[in-house]
């Protein structure tokens, strides 16, 4: 099976195109990414050499290379491309149009033009808005996207599911909740306390800390969009969740507690514009139609995340520097 990647240096995507290859021996992959701030070419070190896997750099808007890529002929295009942090999504808005809408819009074209068998849209919770402090979302729920990095997420899906109702396209989405493991840029809450608790710097927590969030380890994610990929019907939506609810503040205090580290590296700054309170998944669909199941327990996830910053200091230390820095005084100088 040949697979055309898009994002495949981001955090997922890297950690599926590990898992896809390591799983099975006939699937070869091409990985097109642009390399941005979050893409690292260090995530696929360990498949440089591999006859089955393939990096091409360019941008999804670009048609050219999708093009070029798309006319070889993959049975499937996977996108995991996207701008995905809502706080810089909040700074500047455009890029999140670009990428998350128009860049879908360039690979959806290319299935058309070049009969690919399925896209795979890896979309995520937050366009379901924010959730009661009981319930869960389920596939049925309608989308109500509260930032411009969520608004354009379902934009994506909206014209993902346009092209499989107006052409006929083979088209299937996926919705994930919070994901955490190695390799994830330290923006997102848990590496960003782990690594900065590690440096002993300040443990920045929006608002009162209670917002809360489904956690799931990445791997367990990568099952999923696997089996969605082989087996989801097409024109379907599959939510992905952890069946893990936590309150953020209790996040980072787990995180604190087990790297020793003391609680009054905790600040608990200004709530960000547009905050959601809580997201719960409901993937009751994906695990009766598909037989998935969340595999890792967070308690086991957790540990072995840490464990892997740990091991791994050089690969977060290269990152926080330059422009890394530059948006995080930006952000969470005034706060």
């Amino acid at each position: 099976m040949n697979i055309l990647v898009t994002g495949g240096c981001g955090f997922i995507g890297s950690n599926f195109i590990i898992y896809m290859l390591g799983k099975y021996p006939d699937v070869n992959i091409v990985n097109l990414d642009l390399l941005t701030y979050a893409g690292n070419l260090e995530n696929l070190k360990s498949l440089e050499s591999s006859p089955r896997y393939r990096f091409a750099r360019g941008d999804i808007t670009d048609r050219d290379i999708v093009s070029v890529l798309a006319s070889e002929k993959p049975q499937a295009i996977v996108n995991f491309a996207a701008e995905s942090h809502v706080d810089r999504s909040i700074i500047d808005p455009s890029a999140f149009i670009k990428t998350n809408i128009m860049g879908v819009q360039v690979l959806l074209d290319a299935c058309r033009e070049f009969n690919i068998p399925r896209f795979v849209q890896i979309s995520t919770d937050e366009v379901y808005g924010s959730l009661g402090p009981v319930g869960s979302f389920s596939e049925s729920n309608p989308l109500e996207p509260n930032s411009p990095y969520s608004a354009s997420k379902a934009s994506a899906d909206l014209l993902a599911h346009a092209y499989f109702k107006t052409y006929g396209l083979d088209v299937v989405i996926t919705r994930c909740s919070n994901n955490y493991g190695p390799y994830q840029f330290p923006e997102k809450l848990i590496p960003l306390m782990i690594t900065n608790a590690l440096e002993d710097k300040v443990l920045p927590v929006y608002g009162d800390g209670l917002n809360v969030r489904d956690w799931i380890h990445v791997l367990d994610h990568c099952k999923a969009v696997d089996i969605v990929m082989r087996k989801g019907l097409p024109g379907q939506v599959y939510n992905i969740g952890g069946r893990c609810e936590y309150y953020n503040i209790d996040i980072v205090r787990l995180i604190i507690n087990k790297l020793g580290k003391s609680e009054s590296l905790i600040k608990f700054v200004k709530d960000r514009p547009g905050h959601d309170r809580r997201y719960c998944m409901n993937a009751d669909k994906l695990s009766s139609s598909l037989g998935w199941e969340p595999e890792i327990s967070f308690p086991e996830g957790i540990d072995q995340t840490i464990q892997w910053y740990l091991d791994n200091q050089k690969w977060w230390e290269g990152i926080k520097t330059g422009e890394y820095l530059k948006y995080y005084d930006t952000w969470y100088g005034d706060r």
